[in-house]
């Protein structure tokens, strides 16, 4: 298939959820090719969202190659209004990383998720809470990237899954 079909197919399964983490939910954008054998979810942060341009352009590129992608906010709009504010629920690890292991938890109730290996593309603040939820899900993950990500503040989470 060249690029352009590529393209219109990425299009054509795009779409919106809505997925439950604890007590919020969260809103996400998902797009499953048709023979994708794989899907990313993006875990961003920083105040950064699922609008990112960044994270937007390398979905695209994901999505054009056969690869799922799952977009989604860590944090709730409230939330990100109060963060916005304050600062602090984007250094909150733990919790971004259990709402991060809430939304692969759902990929893999999905009927066209269920049968995907998954990978975490983490930015700043994602990308410990991309750390700190492949630790807590193990095998469940193949793959973590950080795209200038603070591993730093993953605690220790790697020390205890490589024990």
């Amino acid at each position: 298939m060249d690029s352009q079909a590529n393209r219109r197919a990425a299009q054509s399964a795009l779409r919106s959820v809505r997925i439950a983490a604890g007590s919020v939910t969260l809103d996400g954008e998902w797009c499953v090719p048709e023979g994708a054998v794989g899907i990313v979810l993006f875990a961003h942060g920083s105040g950064s969202s699922r609008h990112s341009p960044r994270n937007q352009a390398v979905a695209r590129a994901l999505q054009e190659s056969g690869t799922g992608t799952l977009l989604f906010d860590l944090l709730t709009r409230a939330e990100e209004a109060e963060d916005a504010r304050t600062g602090e629920l984007r250094f909150n690890i733990g919790l971004l990383a259990q709402r991060l292991v809430a939304a692969t938890k759902w990929v893999a109730r999905q009927p066209e998720g269920e049968h995907l290996g998954i990978g975490y593309f983490g930015s700043s603040t994602g990308g410990a809470a991309a750390l700190v939820a492949a630790a807590e899900l193990g095998s469940v993950i193949d793959a973590v990237v950080s795209r200038g990500g603070r591993p730093d503040l993953a605690g220790d989470a790697l020390a205890r899954k490589f024990r």
